[in-house]
């Protein structure tokens, strides 16, 4: 892909043809505030944060949303890009739920920083909050996350997650009214009570305003990981104090994953971005079924039995065993007397090395149960 040569801010950067503004500079670590794009997701130019100037055009432009050409030069601050950024900056914190230290997603939150680039002060945040009519019910009906309306900005991530990477259209925006009264205030056509009474009607739910649980939603917590706020959370969202790299263990198609751990104990999972497999994706067990790693009664050793009581053994012990029986087994019925039965829990890989294992001891008789 050919590169071309840029301007931003008086930086020269080299971007790929066809990038966006937006992208342009986040590669090269000049921030530009937005909480709609993501880079998994087409274009969506909603929170009209990303705004910037192009040396040539009359009027900002969304970065988020402009290719970038050769020799183009782009301003990221001005005082009228200051000024459109706070508007809609006090936009968003009129209608959310700032109680940041209580938030799981505090430390992740990308309105905080953008709040904190803007420069818009905690007074200022006080005085817009108790505006607002903040007492929308949380939608608990998902056995494993939350969704809170109370802190949705309205980036429409979830929704666009759901739609463009799973196909699934469990979310929505329902009543949209929002947007018209967002327009109309920025316009100077009414003020910012007046969405405070009427632009709450607007939230992201299943079809007809329905709770999560009774959408189509598979739960795979795709919108979860990629939600800027504390709008989505986990159920079981504990901090880890480190992270294993390693594959999935549900099915052969082998994603990758890293599994958050604390002690001894396995917190959370997420998709390894760099697996060519899943591109860091993941459906609902990848996701959430890790619990019986912790669990009391798994085995972690193997047992054989003695005198008819199944005890703890060595791997070498088990193994020995195992060889044993099995040669016993052959030499008094022959090698067809044994039988293999694989897993669909182990990758493809291993279920080859398996079947090649039990025909090298001179058997036919493979099955498995990956036919679920």
């Amino acid at each position: 892909m050919g590169k071309i040569t840029l301007s931003i801010d008086g930086i020269k950067v080299k971007a790929n043809k066809g990038q966006t503004i937006l992208k342009a500079a986040l590669a090269h670590n000049i921030y530009i505030p937005h909480l709609c794009h993501h880079a998994d997701l087409k274009p969506f130019g909603g929170c009209r944060l990303c705004v910037v100037e192009i040396e040539g055009r009359k009027s900002p432009i969304i970065s988020c949303g402009v290719a970038v050409k050769e020799g183009m030069v782009v301003s990221t601050e001005s005082p009228e890009i200051r000024q459109a950024r706070r508007v809609a900056t006090e936009l968003l914190v009129l209608n959310h739920q700032v109680d940041c230290l209580e938030c799981n997603k505090s430390i992740d939150c990308k309105l905080q920083k953008i709040i904190s680039h803007v420069g818009i002060e905690n007074g200022l945040v006080e005085r817009l909050k108790r505006t607002a009519n903040n007492t929308l019910a949380i939608d608990d009906s998902n056995p494993f996350f939350y969704r809170d309306p109370n802190k949705c900005v309205l980036c429409g991530i979830c929704v666009r997650t759901c739609k463009e990477i799973n196909g699934v259209d469990a979310l929505d925006l329902n009543f949209r009214d929002y947007w018209k009264l967002s327009r109309k205030y920025q316009a100077g056509n009414i003020s910012l009570s007046d969405i405070a009474v009427k632009g709450d009607a607007i939230r992201i739910a299943g079809f007809n305003d329905k709770p999560i649980a009774k959408s189509t939603c598979e739960s795979c917590g795709e919108c979860l990981v990629r939600c800027p706020t504390g709008a989505f959370i986990s159920k079981t969202s504990v901090r880890t104090t480190r992270e294993v790299k390693t594959t999935c263990p549900y099915c052969g198609t082998g994603c990758g994953i890293y599994l958050g751990v604390r002690g001894d104990r396995v917190l959370s999972a997420r998709g390894d971005r760099n697996s060519p497999v899943n591109k860091g994706r993941l459906c609902v067990k990848g996701r959430f079924a890790y619990n019986f790693v912790n669990h009391p009664d798994r085995l972690t050793t193997p047992l054989i039995r003695r005198n008819g009581i199944l005890v703890e053994a060595s791997w070498d012990e088990a193994l020995d065993l195992i060889a044993t029986k099995f040669r016993q087994a052959q030499d008094k019925y022959g090698p067809q007397v044994l039988g293999g039965l694989s897993s669909a829990r182990v990758t493809n890989e291993d279920n080859y090395l398996f079947q090649k294992l039990m025909r090298s001891l001179g058997t036919n008789s493979i099955d498995q149960c990956a036919r679920l």
